[in-house]
């Protein structure tokens, strides 16, 4: 699988440096040239990861972050001379991944964007897992039941991942937080509930009830 890098920088240089880095070590990039930042033209690209600015034109980075997360999970790498801590906790806050400052040390630059990668898409090699009749299609990112499928968000992948692997036996809430977010100090613990409830609605959707069943201060259980 060839993983697709969205580059949203204005500095014509760094934004080449950055593309030459990521294809040179065998990922698929592209750059955002038109600013203030269209969404529709990051939705088309349909990345795998971004490395995003701070100091843009017409918008800044925290602001196109938040836009991101709107309809998106994917990683967002900062990489930016903005250096404070400030800087840091803000990107974190809005829903960055990680943070790299300028003049960027390549290796952990490539090596952030690797992990990342890893922890987002990698799944251990397995195609699907199924469990009571229902099945996961990790490679594609669905889930299907009686012929009838519906697309999973990245985080919702991952949620069902993790049940579908402790099936019949309780994933405490603590436990499904630390696997699908790195720094629980900056999740809502109402995160993890809303994404379990979309995640319910899509069951919903193709003939699936009951399902993900909570148990009282413990955790869910399939």
């Amino acid at each position: 699988m060839k993983y697709r890098i969205l580059i949203i920088e204005d500095d014509v240089v760094i934004q080449t440096q950055l593309r030459n880095l990521l294809a040179g070590n065998g990922y698929e990039t592209e750059a955002i040239n038109d600013f203030p930042v269209s969404m529709e033209q990051l939705k088309s690209f349909q990345p795998h990861l971004i490395l995003l600015d701070i100091k843009l034109p017409g918008s800044d980075g925290f602001s196109v972050c938040s836009q991101i997360r709107t309809f998106s999970d994917v990683p967002i790498i900062f990489v930016t001379s903005c250096n404070t801590d400030m800087d840091e906790l803000n990107s974190i806050m809005l829903g960055g991944d990680a943070f790299v400052t300028k003049p960027y040390n390549t290796a952990i630059l490539l090596a952030k964007t690797a992990s990342l990668l890893k922890r987002a898409y990698s799944v251990n090699g397995q195609e699907t897992l199924s469990c009571h009749g229902i099945t996961l299609h990790l490679e594609s990112g669905k889930i299907e039941y009686a012929d009838r499928q519906t697309d999973l968000t990245k985080t919702e992948l991952k949620t069902l991942y993790y049940l579908f692997k402790h099936a019949g036996t309780i994933c405490t809430r603590a436990d499904i937080v630390e696997y699908l977010w790195d720094n629980r100090l900056y999740v809502d613990d109402n995160t993890l509930s809303v994404n379990i409830n979309r995640i319910r609605d899509k069951l919903s959707a193709i003939g699936v009830n009951d399902f993900i069943k909570t148990k009282h201060r413990q955790g869910y259980i399939i």
